[in-house]
């Protein structure tokens, strides 16, 4: 199973296959749907997260025709872009100009406030330890994340700095959103700068 929902469909589906449609308990919980409420609005959730990140890699796509590292973010307040962003570390030779960073500042100034509180950003690949931070001082609530970063991700694969119970704000974390047009961006562009 790829995902959460996915087992969840594959559940759901199981049981009406093994005891029937006509089954007690279905009929009693759930007479017109073959999935619980709850799995439906999850996977609505899901085709949102799709929709945004596929804009997320757009971003990563600018990046890569820079000669960027394809790394991509767009912030969503109330299912509308409020700021997008990609990697501009080299062409400005400036460490910090990261997807996250950028695409925080440019929500901010588009708020007028640094608190982006009920925003989620959408992210092609886990957030390093700084952009992170930044996503916890600006009070992201949520965090789509594409692809783990194994060697750096701050997220949960060297470090979970978003659910750390010692800071003041946690963010939730989603991860594996076409997680393989993510990893296959980013495997492209180490490829391209090996062989040219």
């Amino acid at each position: 199973m790829n995902s959460y929902f996915e087992t969840l469909v594959f559940i759901g589906r199981r049981f009406q296959k093994r005891v029937g449609s006509s089954h007690p308990l279905k009929i009693r919980l759930y007479p017109e749907l073959t999935l619980p409420p709850c799995m439906i609005q999850y996977g609505s959730l899901i085709k949102v997260d799709k929709k945004f990140m596929a804009l997320a890699i757009e971003e990563a796509k600018k990046a890569f025709e820079k000669r960027e590292v394809p790394i991509g973010a767009v912030i969503v307040k109330d299912d509308e872009i409020i700021a997008g962003a990609h990697n501009l570390k080299e062409t400005f030779n400036n460490a910090i100009y990261h997807a996250e960073i950028l695409a925080i500042r440019d929500a901010c100034d588009f708020l007028g406030t640094w608190r982006l509180t009920g925003c989620t950003i959408y992210v092609t690949i886990e957030p390093c330890p700084m952009c992170a931070g930044a996503i916890l001082q600006s009070r992201i609530k949520r965090i789509v994340i594409g692809a783990m970063d194994a060697k750096s991700g701050a997220c949960g694969s060297v470090i979970n700095l978003l659910n750390n119970p010692g800071f003041n704000h946690q963010a939730e974390i989603e991860t594996g959103i076409l997680e393989e047009e993510c990893s296959q961006l980013m495997g492209n562009f180490f490829k391209f700068l090996r062989y040219k």
